[in-house]
């Protein structure tokens, strides 16, 4: 009996020293395991707007306050973020009646919950359930882990000091503006737009549950993809709100029997490339800052429009072989941008519509032909100044151009209004031949067009056809000063910035009425465009077009009382369309634009000046009418409708050198044999010419040409030219150059 008792003793006192050591090992592997886990998380916001101020960064509004930049690339919801108050209350229920029951009276853990779901997942030998309290899910999004047992351990935890820091207000908030859906959108707020194109406090209770079960699975239970699946999920929500009081018997009847309408959310109008100049125009005028609101100048409703009728009519041409395009519209009242958009912004799988084709130069054709006109009536022609439209070459180099007009045909005598209203090339030629390219460069320039920055040599007469190149900023913006009375401006795209743009008179207002009432007149247009031209918009609109050579370009601008557009179509790839015009592109774009800027307000005729006088005149001649000529009325500018008109021809004159050529002598040649060759402009009918180099005759010859030996200096050169019908000479206009 002692030797038994002995023994039990004896295994007490191993029982005990077993429990002690056991309870040593547990309380150094608690304390390791304490200490791990402390280590391995991570520390909780005391506030979760650091969220905002994580991505903060400028927003940009348009001219009524609407946000521009939205954009789902983010990791957050930064721009459709709703207080608590303002989620209508259903949802708030709905959610934590879906997602976390014990919400409000557990400490950032449920462990019934946690325990319900295992017991399920054992039996049913997978994971089927997970058992995350709200503020462990806005854990996860805080602190992002792959999804392991240890990462559920730790978010726990993490929870648990969560809600120490933060109100349950705080963090449902969170929660309801930051939960994930499909394509990148987070908040109901977004996935309210997104499914059901609507706002929150427009959904009906059969919406909001659906944006609540799908918390759970937004691929799985996607309306566009599974919708009876989606219906199960609302269904079985139903029952259980129905249990819990939440819904009544006949609301319950009433969402299962109703049908779930997923409404796809209207195409978000992409402005970003509006942005990214509004970005750099703010760096170049100072005011660059790092946040905050930049309130523009854009009408996001009329930029909406804009984007679907260009892209609507790039469509059309796809088989024309047109890919790009771009539209710009303002209101040149103020001068301020109101509409920018290139076409196919945002859309995937369309070739280079990421350039910003806006301001992107390319050639404008005969675009810039009314700035040219303008030039030539400042020094004295009239609307019914006669130029010959008869073939013309020119010398280029060493061989010669031949100019022709689009149509390949030739009219003869033609007035002004007629060679500008029928975009006439040869009597192009010739004005810019009486301008001057260098003349005409400057006015350009002045009117807001700095691409053309080369030497006039480089264009040369072609300089009258469009052939430098510019953007569609740049020529929307010269005919904002035809329409502002020749007054210039430049444009704005930041609200309040049009107050203190600086302004200055480029081109008298009577000339720009003239031109204005010239490029609205369908009559003056006729022989190229027909008598129902497109082009012939029914409320009053200066318009006109361009085309590129080659079909490379096609342009149309125009504007009215209010509001001046501009319409460029190509291909930025630089390949050519097949055969788009001005008139069948472009032109198209703007008149549907002009009609809908139109809508609902009162169009005022085009400026037209009261200083300009009507005269009739002869048709044949262009001189004042009298009983013997065919007669027509025409407006002149004051002081010039008593002047005779000439027939204006070609204009003899150097083609080389021009005023202002700098001259480089090349090394590698011998001085004694570098020579440099004066041309004329006229080749027929030459009798001898004269040639002279500052005031010094140096020779004669029988040809256009003289071959002058090159020296270093600064010098002038002019010619006296004989002519076989006649007896006197004519003498060119001296040029200056330079050779170095």
């Amino acid at each position: 009996m002692k030797s038994i008792i002995r023994r039990q003793a004896n295994w007490g006192h191993w029982l005990v020293a077993i429990t002690i050591v056991v309870a040593i090992a547990v309380a150094i592997i608690g304390t390791v395991f304490s200490v791990v886990t402390y280590s391995a998380m991570q520390p909780v916001p005391s506030t979760l707007a650091h969220i905002n101020k994580k991505v903060a960064r400028q927003q940009f509004l348009d001219r009524n306050g609407l946000v521009m930049n939205i954009t789902y690339e983010n990791d957050w919801n930064i721009h459709d973020v709703v207080a608590l108050h303002n989620v209508p209350l259903f949802i708030q229920q709905a959610m934590v009646a879906s997602e976390d029951k014990r919400f409000y009276t557990h400490g950032g853990i449920d462990w019934a919950a946690r325990l319900s779901a295992v017991k399920q997942n054992l039996f049913a030998g997978q994971s089927v359930r997970g058992a995350s309290t709200i503020t462990e899910q806005v854990v996860k999004m805080l602190h992002p882990r792959r999804r392991t047992i240890w990462s559920r351990w730790l978010e726990g935890f993490e929870a648990r000091r969560l809600e120490n820091k933060l109100s349950k207000h705080d963090i449902l908030e969170f929660y309801l503006n930051q939960v994930p859906f499909a394509a990148r959108r987070r908040g109901i707020k977004q996935a309210a737009a997104y499914y059901f194109d609507r706002d929150l406090d427009t959904l009906n209770k059969k919406e909001m549950m659906a944006l609540v079960v799908m918390v759970r699975s937004p691929k799985w239970l996607n309306p566009y993809h599974y919708p009876q699946k989606l219906d199960n999920a609302i269904r079985r929500l139903a029952d259980r709100l129905q249990a819990n009081g939440l819904l009544d018997h006949s609301e319950w009847l009433s969402i299962t029997k109703q049908a779930l309408i997923s409404k796809p959310q209207a195409h978000d109008v992409n402005v970003a490339h509006f942005i990214d100049y509004v970005r750099h125009h703010q760096a170049d005028v100072g005011v660059l800052q790092p946040a905050g609101y930049v309130h523009t100048t854009l009408d996001m409703a009329l930029q909406g429009k804009v984007q679907k009728v260009l892209d609507n009519k790039l469509d059309s041409l796809k088989n024309a072989q047109v890919q790009n395009g771009a539209v710009l519209v303002i209101d040149h009242h103020s001068n301020e941008v109101i509409a920018w958009a290139v076409g196919y912004a945002g859309r995937k799988h369309k070739p280079f519509n990421k350039i910003n084709s806006v301001v992107m130069a390319r050639q404008p054709g005969s675009a810039l032909k009314p700035f040219l006109y303008a030039q030539a009536m400042d020094k004295g022609w009239t609307a019914a100044t006669l130029l010959s439209d008869t073939p013309l070459e020119e010398g280029v180099g060493s061989g010669l151009h031949r100019y022709h007009n689009y149509s390949r045909n030739n009219h003869g005598l033609i007035s002004l209004r007629e060679a500008l209203g029928n975009s006439l090339n040869i009597p192009a030629v010739r004005s810019i031949q009486f301008v001057g390219v260098s003349h005409f460069l400057q006015f350009l320039q002045a009117v807001g067009i700095k691409s053309l920055q080369a030497h006039p040599n480089l264009y040369g007469d072609g300089l009258a056809l469009g052939n430098g190149e510019l953007t569609l900023l740049e020529l929307t913006q010269a005919y904002t000063t035809l329409a502002r009375m020749g007054n210039y401006k430049a444009l704005s795209v930041l609200q309040g910035q049009s107050s203190s743009a600086p302004t200055h008179q480029v081109v008298n207002s009577d000339i720009t009425s003239l031109l204005a009432n010239i490029l609205s007149d369908p009559g003056a247009r006729a022989l190229a465009f027909g008598a129902y031209s497109i082009l012939n918009i029914p409320q009053q609109t200066a318009v006109k077009t361009g085309t590129s050579s080659d079909y490379r370009d096609a342009w149309a601008v125009g504007f009215n009382d209010r509001y001046t557009i501009g319409v460029w179509f190509g291909n930025l790839d630089y390949t050519s369309m097949h055969e788009v015009t001005g008139s069948t592109g472009p032109a198209i774009v703007l008149r549907t634009l002009f009609n809908e800027l139109n809508r609902g307000r009162s169009v005022r005729a085009l400026y037209f000046s009261p200083n300009l006088i009507k005269k009739r005149i002869c048709i044949d001649t262009g001189n004042v009418a009298n009983e013997d000529c065919r007669s027509k009325d025409e407006w002149f500018v004051p002081g010039s409708e008593e002047t005779t008109v000439m027939v204006r021809q070609p204009l003899l004159r150097l083609r080389k050198p021009s005023n202002g050529l700098h001259i480089a002598m090349d090394p590698r040649i011998p001085d004694q044999y570098e020579v440099f060759e004066f041309e004329l402009s006229q080749r027929d009918n030459i009798k001898k010419v004269d040639w002279y180099v500052n005031d010094r005759y140096i020779g004669e010859t029988q040809q256009p040409v003289y071959q002058w030996p090159v020296k270093k200096g600064e010098f002038s050169t002019y010619a006296k030219v004989y002519f076989n019908d006649r007896d006197t000479p004519i003498e060119t206009q001296q040029v200056r150059y330079v050779v170095k």
